[in-house]
């Protein structure tokens, strides 16, 4: 079967059935060093994806190697990352039985199929980044511990599916309705490891943009990034994208379990930052993600051609106030052009930028980057830290020498 062959052949499935089990093809022998102590890492070929950097294969972890945010605005789905809290992950799914519950504080509990999500919903479209809460975590300093990604864990993709409110306002709210709870179909496998559920208040619940999603740019979701259908929170870190959905609970008190206290919370203060060894803390959970911005078309420490004019490219973002300006440095953030902005795909979409650039043949810069929103928030010059290692949002440098 070829490899082309191999991928569709998963696709129809809507699972990893061609293997039978989660692998990684022989054809990924190649490995990857990312910028951090113990940067090495395997590339992996799983169905249905490219080439990745494996992180763990149980779950399974994947950060897409970061030329691929140089192909566009949108983040291809084979080139999606992967991040996944529990072993049990199934390796197959049937969408004709799949089903998500909705019940707890509703008037009238449902049991919806995808078809059901498709044809009895206004479906809605909207582009929007899927980030890892720990994106970048490897490259913090002192370092902490927890999945050791580089900038890769994050994507950007063209979202279609019924609106969240749509569903809790068919089901009919209850009074007291404070949360919802959300479950998927990843299950530890040691009864002792806490369920992975998330929880969302009402007021964000209840948004007109968060989406139960079954189309990924156009196509049914990959397996691996919760194939029949997935959450999603424009704007808010992925620990609340819930892939697989299967359960919906709505509950009349505020949600303590594992994975929303004591996981995936930050320091209480503007800038969800403490200093290392700093105790106390007060902590709320992990929300609406930070304004950040990459050059994609040059890494550090590239060679490239003296007294020819570059158009350096980039990307930028933030939690859903949309990028209104891009700043570009050659010397380290001494001075600052603006950038050219491509566009506009939405406030919760990567937001490409263009800037000219032309080195002297001999010479070392050192390009910098920072973005700018529609709320005045900018990256910060130093970089933040925090015990979990979230929310890196640091002015980026990439150091090219012209030959």
């Amino acid at each position: 079967m070829s490899r082309r062959d191999f991928f569709l052949a998963g696709s129809a499935m809507g699972g990893l059935g061609a293997l039978g089990r989660f692998g990684v093809s022989d054809a990924a022998a190649k490995s990857i060093d990312l910028p951090m102590v113990n940067g090495k890492r395997e590339l992996a070929i799983y169905p249905q994806k490219r080439e990745l950097i494996l992180l763990t294969s149980r779950p399974v972890q994947l950060e897409t190697p970061f030329h691929n945010f140089n192909e566009g605005a949108f983040t291809a789905n084979d080139a999606f990352f992967v991040r996944w809290h529990l072993a049990g992950v199934p390796t197959s799914v049937d969408a004709t039985t799949f089903r998500t519950q909705v019940h707890g504080r509703v008037k009238q509990p449902m049991s919806l199929s995808v078809t059901d999500l498709e044809n009895n919903f206004e479906p809605v479209e909207i582009a929007a980044v899927c980030q890892c809460s720990g994106n970048s975590r490897g490259l913090f300093n002192p370092r902490v511990p927890g999945g050791e990604w580089s900038n890769g864990a994050m994507g950007n993709a063209l979202w279609k599916g019924a609106r969240l409110r749509d569903i809790l306002n068919k089901a009919g709210l209850e009074s007291d309705a404070v949360q919802v709870r959300l479950n998927g179909a990843e299950d530890p496998v040691l009864p002792a490891t806490p369920d992975f559920i998330k929880a969302l208040d009402m007021d964000i619940a209840l948004g007109e943009d968060v989406l139960v999603a079954y189309r990924m740019n156009g196509e049914p979701l990959p397996l691996l990034n919760g194939y029949p259908v997935r959450l999603i929170v424009p704007g808010w870190y992925a620990t609340y994208w819930v892939k697989m959905l299967n359960d919906v609970e709505v509950i009349n008190k505020e949600d303590a379990n594992f994975w929303m206290k004591p996981a995936y919370r930050i320091p209480d203060n503007p800038c969800a930052c403490i200093t290392p060894g700093e105790k106390g803390v007060k902590t709320v959970p992990i929300n609406r993600m930070d304004v950040r911005s990459f050059i994609t078309s040059l890494a550090d420490g590239a060679k490239i051609k003296g007294g020819h004019v570059h158009e350096v490219k980039g990307i930028a973002f933030d939690g859903g106030y949309g990028i209104t300006r891009v700043l570009f440095s050659t010397d380290g953030g001494k001075h600052w052009e603006a950038a050219r902005l491509s566009k506009d795909y939405g406030k919760y979409s990567f937001r490409q930028w263009m800037a000219a650039f032309k080195p002297k043949a001999g010479m070392s810069y050192e390009l910098a980057c920072v973005a700018i929103n529609n709320n005045g928030e900018s990256q910060r010059l130093d970089p933040r830290w925090n015990p979990a290692g979230y929310m890196r949002n640091v002015v980026e440098t990439y150091r090219v020498h012209a030959i």
